[in-house]
């Protein structure tokens, strides 16, 4: 299982923080996620990819890197 570090943008209330959380967990693979509003910690058999595509799909002005 890997841990893959995130940076996140656009991020400022707490129901920004639900959905990205949201996003996070419904990606295959995923075990785990800890997030803040600048940083999201994942864990899961998982790739980074994956992970950016689902943080964009909210297509809420949000962004990971």
């Amino acid at each position: 299982m890997s841990r893959i570090n995130l940076t996140l943008k656009g991020v400022s209330t707490p129901e920004d923080l639900n959905r990205v959380t949201t996003a996070l967990m419904m990606v295959e693979g995923v075990e785990s996620v800890d997030i803040g509003r600048e940083w999201a910690e994942v864990e899961g058999r998982v790739t980074r990819d994956a992970l950016i595509k689902a943080v964009a799909s909210l297509k809420a002005g949000f962004t990971a890197q």
